[in-house]
């Protein structure tokens, strides 16, 4: 069947999408689902269908198994589907990896950050944007692997991105929710590394932080503000996969919708948007223009991360440049865009022989 919304991949952020879809769709809403995993395809597909009955739903579930990295698979599923819009959730990289410790390679991650990852939350992105290209559909590509750096991988690479989910709509909802705000009251850019700070306790609380406005008034002092807030250690997917779902729907059904999402059509970071009449743009406060908020986004990455060029030249910097100059210095000089698949074999290669070492 052809399908409103088509999710790749069947791990934890995954499964919140899909079973959210399913409490929630008020509107007749075909779900596909898809990966390499039958018979966790199949629980998709048989909870995702009983979540719908549960809380009177109009959504249908079907599942497809498939090697996602097999291009002509994921070109046959695409146009079989035709979805209106596609969901990647899936990668090579666990997210758990910001809770794990033990071993060289999660030590890595922790000490110069999420981009360590980028390239292998890439991967299968960047294969998926290009598929989607080459199939000239009407679809709005969501991607939920590491938006706030991928996205403007995607974009460098000429291949088309709409957004991402989660990071900056963790703290917007969970700020929302906070004061007891509506949603449409507060407006915010909010890098990834801002989420941060507020997995740690409120006392001392210090580090890259948000720009929020309430009512169009800026927030002077974000962690006093938002002091009561705090976020679990691990992947916050009860938020962040959740977020998405009220904007695909809206995609799905030409209906309208604001909020905060990663990655908006492969900017860095995080912004408001609103999806209105069948368009995604930008939802600034009046107090910033366009170009403020991007670099404002920028500057994190270009300080320590990961940052690509309008050429698509990527380069590492800070101290992620420094640590992987120590494991790797052929990776640490930074790659084309177009040569992501052979950087991806090399760095593989570096967290296989890092896991296997114990943090020093």
């Amino acid at each position: 069947m052809t399908a409103d919304i088509l999710v790749l991949g069947t791990g934890s952020f995954a499964a919140r999408i899909a079973f959210d879809l399913a409490a929630t769709a008020t509107e007749p809403t075909a779900i596909a689902v898809a990966g390499r995993n039958a018979e966790r395809l199949s629980w998709f597909r048989i909870a995702g269908n009983a979540r719908a009955r549960v809380f009177g739903a109009r959504a249908r579930f079907e599942s497809h198994a498939i090697d996602l990295l097999n291009q002509d698979a994921l070109a046959a599923l695409i146009e079989k589907t035709r979805p209106a819009v596609l969901v990647q959730a899936a990668s090579s990289q666990p997210s758990s990896v910001i809770a794990t410790q033990g071993d060289a390679w999660s030590k890595l991650v922790a000490e110069g950050g999420l981009s360590t990852t980028a390239v292998f939350q890439a991967q299968l992105s960047m294969r998926v944007a290009q598929t989607l290209r080459n199939a000239r559909l009407p679809c709005q590509l969501v991607n939920c692997c590491f938006p706030d750096v991928v996205n403007s991988l995607i974009a460098a690479a000429g291949l088309p991105i709409t957004c991402g989910v989660g990071n900056i709509a963790i703290l917007s909802n969970a700020f929302a929710g906070e004061l007891g705000l509506e949603t449409s009251a507060l407006k915010m850019l909010a890098q990834y590394q801002c989420v941060t700070p507020f997995r740690r306790p409120a006392q001392g609380r210090s580090g890259p932080v948000a720009r929020v406005w309430i009512d169009g008034k800026e927030v002077a002092d974000v962690f006093k503000t938002f002091a009561g807030v705090k976020i679990t250690p691990e992947p916050a997917i009860e938020i962040s996969g959740a977020s998405g779902v009220p904007m695909m729907l809206a995609m799905a059904h030409g209906a309208d919708w604001a909020g905060h999402v990663p990655g908006a059509l492969g900017l860095p970071g995080g912004y408001p948007a609103t999806w209105r009449g069948g368009s995604f743009e930008l939802d600034l406060p009046a107090a910033i223009t366009r170009a403020e908020a991007v670099a404002w986004n920028a500057q994190f990455e270009a300080a320590n991360g990961m940052v690509v060029d309008g050429e698509g030249n990527v380069r590492y910097t800070g101290t992620l440049h420094d640590l992987l100059r120590a494991a790797s210095p052929d990776l640490a000089r930074g790659f084309h865009v177009r040569d992501l698949e052979a950087v991806y074999e090399e760095m593989a290669k570096l967290r296989a022989r890092l896991q296997g070492q114990r943090a020093g």
